[in-house]
């Protein structure tokens, strides 16, 4: 399938924002030639808004999925009354939203803070999160359907879940044949950690055997194939698009980190901790035999006689 990934760049304005992430992807129409793409991905909190409560933006993104031919991935910060919001990945078509996924784990202290009747002061002295986030209830797979393709179950995490394998894990067993990432990092710009946090998707794409794309807000925008290898890379320091090809695996393709999952590391920690406490005996041990050694050895031999 091919895959376009929007970053619209540093936009702190809501509207702004997703305009921008319109244009660029109005500017897909215009391409001249194959391959057009299946599905088009923005990043993390592209939209301010809920578009169960905002049918006005909803019909134009809408209308741009026609434009392009090809369904629209977004993420919107979507209030759920009483101050509530949750990171929400929505899948839009020409006929309207076919897919939501509300993001699991939320990153401590930036969408929610631990304890908040004790350590709600924090968020007078830093960016802590004003409310905390609502979050989902775990991996779920979205379906696209492009123009003359098959369906194609695909997995779509937010952000901060790129940390965990075992979420790629679970997507992978339960179908996905993609991972997709959807991201911001728009407070580390000019930092080493938006390279760093592109890089996790390398790991997923080996561990898990599927292609994963990350669409970053701010950049990093990546790609990489089932083997974890690089296909495309848009750093911070720019905005616009990046169209890739990826060459998908087979239903039933499984890998060794699918099957067996934290086992092979857990059992590495084991054999790690098992040889570190037959070596600390066998020290011990070494220093008791030494230790009742040492009188026979000290001073004059038994049964010497001294002048």
């Amino acid at each position: 399938m091919t895959v376009a990934l929007v970053q619209p760049g540093i936009v702190h304005n809501p509207r702004a924002r997703v305009d921008a992430s319109q244009r660029l992807t109005t500017s897909l129409a215009g391409r001249l030639g194959p391959p057009r793409p299946d599905l088009v991905v923005w990043g993390e909190s592209s939209v301010a808004y809920n578009l169960r409560l905002d049918p006005s933006l909803l019909s134009k993104i809408r209308g741009l999925s026609v434009l392009v031919g090809a369904e629209i991935l977004l993420n919107q910060d979507a209030p759920r009354g009483q101050g509530h919001i949750s990171k929400v990945a929505a899948l839009v078509s020409p006929a309207g939203i076919q897919g939501t996924y509300v993001k699991t784990r939320l990153v401590p202290f930036g969408e929610y803070i631990p304890f908040r009747q004790a350590l709600g002061w924090l968020t007078r002295v830093s960016r802590a999160a004003n409310s905390n986030r609502i979050p989902g209830h775990g991996t779920h797979l979205l379906t696209v359907t492009g123009h003359g393709m098959r369906p194609l179950p695909i997995a779509v995490l937010i952000c901060f879940e790129s940390a965990f394998p075992d979420m790629s894990r679970v997507a992978a067993d339960k179908g996905a044949q993609l991972v997709v990432y959807q991201s911001s990092t728009s407070t580390f710009q000019d930092s080493w950690a938006p390279a760093q946090h592109a890089s996790y998707g390398a790991l997923r794409a080996a561990e898990s055997g599927r292609p994963v794309i990350q669409a970053a807000l701010t950049g990093v925008t990546a790609a990489f194939d089932s083997r974890g290898r690089n296909l495309a890379w848009l750093p911070t320091s720019r905005h616009g698009l990046v169209v890739v090809r990826l060459d998908l695996p087979s239903g039933g393709t499984r890998t060794s980190y699918d099957r067996f999952g934290e086992a092979v590391p857990l059992g590495a920690v084991a054999i790690s901790a098992a040889a570190a406490a037959y070596g600390l005996l066998r020290v011990r041990r070494g220093r008791r035999v030494r230790g009742e050694a040492a009188p026979a050895s000290a001073g004059e031999p038994t049964g010497a006689i001294t002048p």
